[in-house]
């Protein structure tokens, strides 16, 4: 089985070579870059292609900027966003910059090499608590959430049900037997008709009021 190739980016040296250190006690991690700020992410991502990039928000160039010109340039890059800030502002920006993973930084060893390898296999994660407050404005009622989803056609709730498992377009084509610009197709009407902006925002969203019903 290949490793999953990493690059690290964050400006305060003790902290970077810390988490490269914890990648590099899993067995299945490769890291083959680390740098420090936002340009020398960016290059790093175009250069290796890693699976995975880990990206501190706060780093000199702006590390969301990065995280856009990644998202943008290297689509396969999965981008995981490391900071201290749990404003929901920043977390939105970054979801809609293309993050798949947005972790505060006083997360566990442990914890993080669990999120990048969920991540690489195509999850979407963010810190539980940032996750319910990026929830609540569907989470007033079951009734509400019952609601939103009785607006989707039982297509889009598969297609939804399949997300929450961390499928990607193409793979959704594949299980469903659609072509994957139909699954595109859906999964605009379905962030629309959910009020969500993006992916990782379904996906939560799925996970949290498809367990009975689609899973």
């Amino acid at each position: 089985m290949e490793p999953i190739r990493i690059v690290v980016a964050d400006d305060h040296p003790l902290f970077r070579e810390g988490v490269v250190r914890t990648l590099l006690a899993t067995e299945d991690f490769e890291v083959v870059d680390e740098v420090a700020d936002a340009h020398a992410a960016v290059a790093s991502a175009l250069e290796h292609m890693p699976d995975v990039i880990l990206l501190d928000v706060s780093m000199p160039g702006n590390g969301l900027a990065a995280a856009g010109k990644i998202a943008a340039n290297c689509p396969v890059v999965r981008i995981i966003l490391l900071t201290a800030s749990e404003d929901e502002e920043t977390v939105h920006e970054a979801l809609s910059k293309g993050a798949s993973g947005y972790v505060l930084k006083g997360v566990s060893g442990r914890e993080l090499t669990q999120i990048v390898r969920g991540v690489a296999a195509g999850e979407a994660y963010i810190t539980p608590s940032l996750a319910a407050a990026l929830l609540q404005p569907h989470d007033i009622t079951s009734s509400k959430q019952a609601s939103l989803l009785t607006q989707l056609t039982s297509r889009e709730q598969e297609i939804l049900a399949e997300l929450s498992k961390g499928c990607s377009n193409r793979e959704i084509a594949s299980k469903l037997q659609m072509a994957e610009r139909t699954v595109k197709h859906h999964m605009t009407n379905i962030l629309s008709k959910l009020h969500l902006k993006n992916r990782v925002e379904a996906a939560l969203f799925a996970q949290k009021n498809l367990d009975t019903e689609s899973r």
